[in-house]
């Protein structure tokens, strides 16, 4: 089968979740109507279903291949991205001014995971670009946005990310890449970035690398690290391709997954030196770096939730078609459906309320960013801004950790059959895996929840959105019903349980730091079932309201719902108990090194 884009539930969460209908009173986005939205939903399922799911097994078995220095994309993903590049996909956020769409995030978001579910491996050139366009947009000069930002908005140029070296991996302060001014405002390069997603290929006709390096006499650590453009080929005055630079690729890796995404090895000034250009000021190199990061950071947790849900349609497919074993409750005397088994309902149930709560904190939270960004109160600017940056890190951990439970069902609905490579199940859950890798592990993103997001303000935000989680908690006392108690249970036993925590981790980070980060993992975890939970209540409110305008859709937000407080939210206690009751962070190091 191939992949059916979940418009209906898409426009429902930007709707009466996201609050797509505010976010056209903003400044700017007077155009970004519920009507605009569902336009441009409508014409991203003919391209991602149409053009780019169906080049995903494809992907997976003739991936991208290098030669001589030279990347080949997998074949059709050269012709697809022209389609994609001409639809004016990669602008739909980026603004009018260098020829993007303006169009929020929200919608933007909704396009992006449309795009993933598709086809993960082609969606990471996009991706990959967002991040670059961003950066210049924050950092670069008018010069350098007016040279590279419209090219990459049309799809003629992509852009990279350059962090990662052989002897650097998460540790940015050990990057070695130099940088050596030549007295022109330029720069010579040298130095080789591995993990280089999509750092050569032959899909556009230029690729612009954004490249963290060094400069002579530079401080030592991540204080002393800069941001430099150096284009694939050099591009003159008037905007034409010039001279190949001095930056090449000498191997692309073989992996688990994502195998169509050429993830390169690339060297930098193996002659005179690969040509770049300074962003920004020097040495604030990291601080510019990280706006591409936390763009692509949020777009991986979106790949989390496009994943999961691409393995939940595949599995409901088989579990309709598949036939297998008598009920166990006598209902029939010949072998049904397996969709009729309680454990592959509990399973499925798993993926699609796992999929939703995902689904829905995600678009939250870009409606947050867009929030920050255009409305015309700075206070309200500055409140948004920092529940999005708070929402980031469980966003991207959060989705990414339940993409490999998701994927894994997927597999095991298909039983052996999954365990094949032929039906496709297998695909997806090794896609996933490198999920919660990529743009900071799990770690880093639990690490930085801690400190940056909740340490850092004494627990400030997180104490307002669980005042909001009470609010939802009370407005579900109104309606009566299992699934509504149920709710109101789980969620408030959440809120408590995430209240804890918070207050736990804002008291105990400096006294007991092992003790606090030990446990920073599981707090994200907690963090993303608590608010999923959340979306899933508030989604179950609008529901009950709306029943009888589409009886069937609403009462599945509700059942679905009930599943994840039944199934997900008492989650939320073990892990509190994990962190705080048992003190986590002793039976971590409970074990002496030489015990290992």
């Amino acid at each position: 089968m191939s992949y059916i884009a979940p418009v209906k539930d898409m426009l429902f969460v930007m709707n009466e979740l996201a609050g797509i209908e505010q976010l056209a009173s903003l400044p700017g986005f007077e155009d970004a109507t519920p009507e605009t939205a569902q336009a441009v939903l409508e014409e991203a399922v003919k391209l991602c279903g149409d053009v780019i799911a169906p080049l995903n097994v494809e992907g997976d078995r003739n991936p991208s291949s290098w030669h001589n220095g030279e990347v080949k994309a997998t074949p059709g993903f050269a012709e697809a991205f022209r389609q994609f590049a001409e639809g004016g996909w990669q602008g739909v956020q980026h603004p009018t001014d260098y020829d993007g769409q303006g169009l929020p995030k929200l919608i933007a978001t909704a396009c992006i995971e449309m795009l993933n579910a598709a086809n993960l491996s082609f969606a990471l050139c996009p991706l990959l670009t967002d991040g670059a366009i961003e950066a210049l947009l924050t950092a670069g000069t008018e010069e350098q946005k007016q040279r590279y930002v419209p090219k990459l908005i049309s799809g003629e140029w992509t852009g990279t990310m350059n962090l990662t070296e052989p002897q650097a991996g998460s540790d940015l302060a050990l990057v070695r890449t130099r940088a050596e001014p030549q007295g022109d405002g330029t720069y010579r390069i040298f130095g080789t970035k591995i993990f280089i997603t999509w750092g050569e290929h032959d899909m556009a006709s230029n690729i612009v690398h954004l490249v963290l390096a060094r400069t002579p006499g530079a401080p030592e650590g991540v204080k002393g690290i800069s941001l430099f453009t150096v284009p694939k080929f050099l591009v003159n005055d008037d905007g034409s391709l010039g001279a190949r630079n001095d930056v090449h690729c000498v191997s692309i890796e073989h992996k688990l997954g994502i195998k169509a995404s050429p993830t390169a090895v690339l060297q930098f000034g193996d002659h005179d030196g690969a040509i770049g250009q300074l962003v920004g000021e020097e040495n604030r190199g990291l601080e510019y770096m990280f706006i591409m990061m936390n763009a692509a950071r949020f777009a991986v947790g979106m790949q989390g939730v496009a994943v999961s849900d691409r393995a939940y349609q595949k599995a409901l497919a088989y579990a309709k078609e598949r036939v297998q074993s008598r009920p166990v409750d006598g209902s029939a005397k010949q072998a049904v459906t397996i969709i009729h088994h309680p454990d592959v309902r509990r399973m499925l149930a798993t993926m699609r309320s796992l999929t939703e709560a995902s689904r829905a904190l995600a678009y939250v939270a870009a409606a947050h960013s867009d929030i920050a960004h255009r409305h015309a109160d700075a206070a309200t600017r500055e409140r948004h801004h920092a529940i999005y940056e708070f929402l980031v890190p469980v966003v991207k951990g959060w989705s990414t950790e339940l993409s490999l439970e998701v994927t894994s069902l997927g597999v095991q609905v298909h039983g052996g059959m999954g365990f094949i490579e032929e039906t496709g199940a297998a695909q997806y859950y090794r896609d996933a895996r490198i999920l919660t890798i990529y743009e900071g592990t799990t770690a880093i993103q639990a690490n930085d929840l801690v400190g940056r997001k909740t340490v850092r303000d004494g627990g400030a935000v997180a104490k307002a959105l669980l005042a909001e989680i009470g609010q939802t908690v009370e407005a579900l006392g109104a309606h009566e019903g299992a699934a509504f108690d149920a709710m109101r249970t789980q969620l408030a036993q959440g809120q408590r349980a995430l209240q804890s925590v918070v207050e736990y981790v804002v008291g105990n980070a400096k006294g007991d730091p092992n003790a606090v980060f030990a446990g920073s993992v599981p707090y994200l975890k907690l963090a993303g079932i608590v608010l999923g939970g959340w979306q899933m209540a508030r989604a179950m409110l609008i529901a009950a309201g709306k029943h009888a305008e589409d009886p069937a859709f609403y009462e599945a937000k509700i059942a679905t719902a009930q599943f994840f407080a039944q199934h997900v939210l008492p989650q939320a206690g073990a892990l509190e108990v994990s962190i705080v009751t048992a003190k986590g962070g002793e039976g971590v190091f409970a074990l002496a090194e030489d015990q290992f």
